[in-house]
């Protein structure tokens, strides 16, 4: 119902590839959501990864906040956290 594409890289790139691909298939014929995520046009710090991915609104949080945007699904101003467990990744609302 929803798909996302994430690259460290700017508009024109994997998600486009992805949506020529989609399209010439008649795959986005049918009402599927597409969410492009991608470094955003302006300079970021040299910093940690996960520093890095946070200003870029590129982490975890953040695809699952924009999945459940692309859904519908509102969080009510709540905060999307993501809860590791056992080996597990999942997410709630908090």
């Amino acid at each position: 119902e929803v798909l996302l594409t994430v690259e460290e890289g700017a508009i024109g790139g994997f998600a486009t590839q992805v949506l020529t691909l989609l399209a010439e298939e008649g795959l986005l014929d049918h009402g599927l959501k597409i969410r492009p995520m991608t470094l955003p046009d302006r300079f970021i710090d040299h910093d940690k990864p996960e520093q890095q991915y946070e200003a870029a609104a590129l982490n975890a949080c953040h695809m699952v906040a924009r999945a459940l945007e692309a859904l519908g699904i509102a969080n009510d101003g709540a905060s999307t956290e993501v809860v590791r467990s056992a080996g597990r990744t999942g997410y709630r609302a908090v």
